[in-house]
């Protein structure tokens, strides 16, 4: 992985962007989606994962995340994505999907070639991570990822979106617990 995209300071706040292999369509289901949403609330409130912002789109996740003093936000993104990963799969085993076997061999080929990988590679292994440096360029990551399900014509209105934060920043109270940034 390039340097360009690691933690490197871990005192730091990141603007973060998880994809799904094949950028596959994964959480246009609800099971899955509340699969993120509660790990991501089990690293707040475990892991010591302090989350600024987020909203996840159907085959991403845009994030501005830190972590508590002593915590490690490069641990906590691996574990997480680990986690979601075995689980979202055994999801899609377990349940009736209607793209299961095709989602499945997308999933086992992307792993197929990784000696660290046992059946199935989920997650794409780059998370973008960007430092938040200045105020402008927080400010323009916020509103990107507010507004990605505005542009992708999911809700007219970024507040109304489900698994976002920009309820958070609009006065009122989404899914998980948010630090504000402003």
């Amino acid at each position: 992985m390039s340097d360009q995209y690691k933690i490197a300071n871990p005192e730091g706040v990141y603007f973060l962007t998880t994809t799904v292999v094949d950028w596959i369509d994964v959480f246009t289901r609800k099971e899955h989606a509340l699969i993120v949403m509660n790990a991501l609330k089990y690293c707040q409130e475990q892991k010591g994962l302090i989350l600024h912002a987020y909203c996840l789109m159907p085959s991403h996740l845009h994030w501005i995340a830190s972590a508590k003093p002593g915590c490690n936000l490069s641990g906590i993104i691996r574990d997480f994505k680990k986690f979601t990963s075995k689980e979202i799969v055994k999801n899609i085993i377990e349940n009736p999907e209607s793209r299961r076997d095709w989602m499945l061999k997308r999933f086992e080929y992307a792993g197929k070639f990784l000696q660290r990988v046992e059946n199935y590679k989920f997650w794409q292994d780059n998370n973008q991570a960007k430092e938040c440096v200045s105020v402008l360029f927080t400010r323009q990551k916020l509103e990107y990822i507010h507004n990605n399900p505005v542009e992708a014509m999911i809700v007219d209105e970024a507040e109304n979106y489900v698994f976002s934060s920009a309820k958070d920043y609009s006065e009122g109270k989404g899914f998980l617990k948010i630090d504000l940034l402003f």
